[in-house]
């Protein structure tokens, strides 16, 4: 019998949601599991970086690598599965753009440990620890990760050959990659797994999208009660289904929630933040700097409106006094 293909998935800096968006396959998953080998997976078996250190190089069909890169370890493992792997996918939002984790990249390193361990006001610490790359005590000596001082895309780190985008990736997205794995019918390198148009190509609202609008304020989700049948614009809430690739079957949409751009954007917009704020923004009804500067501020979080994805790819990346 033919030696099955080799499949590995590994969790770095995320929620956790990609990895249970594997189990969304459903009875779809015993297919999968008949036709490869998972050597890798440490959230669901028991396996250990020893195994992947003892395996050939490129021995791997295809890793899907989920979450963003913050530690050492996590850079460590994704070289690792890099030179284990042919095809190195990111798998989901933080692995393809950053995704809510890069949002951290408003702050330094300093800061964040200083709140998280010392401020918050959910601890207690009153000598002011804080963790330690290294501790040694009576000759014995433990290490942790590093703690990095920005978070990075996973392409930011190593070299990607496809990108699978979701918030989590549907199952239906997930189930074709792996279809276009085993038939060897992948697309050019580099490509986005997922159709490259924008979600209001799908949206089943698209019709009420307004050809031209003239936005007095802008509202929140949880302040008003949207129509279910009118496009989220045209109410005056922020909808990133503009600058947002499709895929996703419109799913927020459908439970009458604005889009909030988890696919990431189409190849034709660079920075997926400035796409839908240069739209939004020509459309502000005011012309006076203090009316307009009052209809902004019904903003309260433009970096996590805009970029809530996005942040650690957009050409911000970060704060710039930051180093």
């Amino acid at each position: 019998m033919p030696e099955k293909p080799k499949i590995a998935f590994y969790w770095c800096a995320s929620c956790g949601g990609c990895e249970e968006s594997v189990v969304d396959l459903a009875e779809s998953i015993l297919d999968v599991a008949g036709a490869v080998d998972i050597v890798f997976w440490p959230v669901a078996m028991d396996f250990k970086v020893s195994d992947v250190e003892a395996m050939p190089d490129q021995s791997i069909l295809a890793t899907m690598i989920n979450g963003a890169i913050r530690t050492s370890e996590q850079e460590e493992m994704a070289r690792l599965l890099r030179r284990k792997s042919q095809y190195i996918i990111a798998y989901g939002s933080c692995a393809h753009l950053g995704g809510i984790p890069a949002l951290a990249n408003q702050f330094s390193r300093e800061q964040i440990l200083e709140y998280v361990y010392k401020q918050a006001p959910s601890v207690t610490n009153p000598e002011g620890v804080t963790p330690q790359p290294r501790f040694s005590d009576n000759g014995h000596e433990v290490t942790l990760p590093e703690f990095r001082n920005v978070v990075r895309a996973l392409d930011q780190v190593i070299e990607v050959d496809y990108y699978l985008p979701g918030c989590a990736p549907s199952p239906k997205l997930l189930a074709q990659a792996v279809g276009a794995l085993l038939k060897g019918e992948l697309p050019p390198k580099g490509s986005v797994l997922a159709p490259d148009v924008a979600l209001c190509d799908e949206c089943p609202r698209k019709e009420s999208k307004p050809t031209e609008v003239s936005f007095k304020e802008f509202k929140r989700p949880h302040e008003v009660i949207a129509d279910p049948n009118l496009c989220f614009l045209a109410q005056g809430l922020i909808c990133m289904g503009p600058a947002t690739r499709s895929g996703c079957g419109a799913a927020c949409i459908t439970g009458n929630m604005p889009c909030t751009g988890c696919y990431g954007p189409p190849s034709r917009v660079r920075d997926q933040g400035a796409k839908i704020l240069s739209s939004l923004c020509a459309n502000v009804a005011a012309e006076d700097e203090a009316e307009i500067e009052k209809i902004l501020s019904t903003i309260p979080d433009p970096v996590g409106t805009f970029y809530r994805y996005s942040l650690a790819r957009s050409l911000l990346r970060r704060r710039v006094d930051l180093k």
